[in-house]
């Protein structure tokens, strides 16, 4: 994936204005903002049901919705922001608001923090999106790492769901193998776990972490190591698929493209959000579970922002983009239309207004969550500026591993080498 350091230097990121403008009308000017997020196209109508509702409550304010599915969103919002058009209101996931804030391509919102409010957001929360001591990102919820598990393909292999308490790694295997031999020809008993969230779990369960608190990699090349062996013998096992499926499957993001929502899997390790999706996909009643850990050790599974509202620094109409992300997070309103979709709302008034609302499949994540918290280890530290090339080496990196084309120890030892290089300023 292209990153903004290689499309967008400072010098072109601040050359020209952002995105938005403003239309003359009879009852007088009405600011238009665009709003730019990824997602699918039911992501796209939950939020036209939030701006509905958004312009409902501020007539003169007209929002734009500019989306692409994951894949491509970054580099398209690279590409709008090199070019001085970057939108108003920007979604950002993993360390992308630290790659843009560090180029000067975020507003500091301390500019707009009377319109913000923040005061029913804790300030752990908060603290993801702070970057040198200035809040330039605000998580739009709160989100889990999950082993997703479906009990239909359990039955259908002639066993129960793990007791996520207690499990181990080895009793993922047994199980895993165990379902990949009875399913056959029909599917695998996990589809591959192997991407830098994993890794960052795979530390903390090995008293490391992914990176730590100075912004440097904090996991060891025999930690990577380890891994990548595990991951050797889950697909020789039959557990996972061979390198051409996993291959496949790495370049489909859409929940109906996974072996979970297929119903040819068993389990699969996810983002919690994504749970709403996968079941309908898959027309079962999913479950989540606390991912299995190392005999002895912690469960290393954290609660985090799922992604996050920013603010570009260039916008014509910053005061009225605050007032979008204010209604985003902290009305009712906003809430009712997203529910779970982009994680449990941040702000602890409006979640425990929603909670009667949700699906039992939405209810299912909020009891994740509330049991993740109290099994969850300390919070991951923010990830810093380059580390958003991580997801890409680790993809690539793992495909030469499971081809066997490269040794466990040789993918790790190069798995350090580039990403340490990444994180050089």
């Amino acid at each position: 994936m292209r990153t903004l350091r290689a499309l967008a230097p400072v010098a072109v990121l601040l050359a020209a204005c952002g995105g938005g403008g403003t239309t003359s009308g009879g009852d007088g000017d009405v600011v238009e903002l665009r709003y730019a997020f990824w997602g699918s196209e039911d992501r796209a109508q939950l939020t036209q049901e939030m701006i509905d509702a958004f312009e409902a409550e501020n007539p003169d304010i007209r929002v734009e919705m500019d989306y692409a599915d994951f894949g491509a969103y970054f580099d398209k919002l690279a590409t709008s922001v090199a070019a001085g058009d970057a939108p108003d209101v920007m979604t950002m996931g993993g360390a992308y608001h630290s790659e843009y804030a560090g180029r000067g391509a975020l507003l500091d919102l301390a500019e707009v923090d009377d319109i913000i409010r923040t005061d029913e957001i804790s300030e752990d929360i908060l603290a993801h999106g702070t970057i040198d001591g200035s809040l330039y990102a605000i998580p739009t919820g709160v989100n889990g790492y999950a082993m997703v598990a479906n009990p239909a393909v359990f039955a259908q292999a002639g066993l129960e769901l793990p007791d996520d308490t207690t499990w181990t790694w080895d009793d993922f295997a047994q199980l895993c193998t165990q379902i990949g031999a009875a399913l056959g020809d029909a599917g695998y008993g996990a589809q591959d776990l192997t991407n830098h969230n994993t890794l960052s779990l795979w530390a903390r369960q090995h008293g490391e972490q992914l990176y730590t608190e100075d912004g440097e990699l904090g996991i060891s090349a025999g930690t990577v190591t380890e891994w990548w062996e595990f991951a050797l013998e889950l697909r020789d096992s039959g557990c996972t698929p061979p390198a051409t499926l996993t291959g496949e499957l790495a370049s489909q993001s859409a929940p109906e493209q996974t072996l979970i929502g297929t119903n040819a899997g068993g389990m699969s390790l996810i983002w919690s959000n994504v749970l709403e999706a996968l079941s309908t996909a898959s027309g079962e009643e999913l479950e989540l579970l606390i991912p299995p850990g190392v005999d002895g050790g912690e469960a290393g599974s954290w609660l985090g922002p799922s992604m996050y509202y920013t603010i570009g620094a260039r916008s014509e109409h910053p005061e009225e983009a605050a007032r979008l992300v204010d209604f985003m997070l902290n009305e009712p309103a906003a809430a009712e239309a997203f529910l779970t979709d982009r994680g449990l709302p941040v702000n602890a008034d409006v979640r425990a207004a929603i909670m009667d609302q949700l699906t039992p499949v939405q209810q299912a994540e909020a009891e994740y969550l509330a049991r993740l918290e109290e099994a969850a280890g300390v919070p991951v530290p923010p990830a810093p500026v380059g580390s958003t090339e991580t997801a890409g080496i680790v993809t690539r990196l793992n495909s030469e591993v499971l081809f066997d084309r490269a040794a466990p120890e040789d993918a790790a030892e190069r798995f350090i080498a580039e990403v340490e290089a990444a994180l050089r300023p």
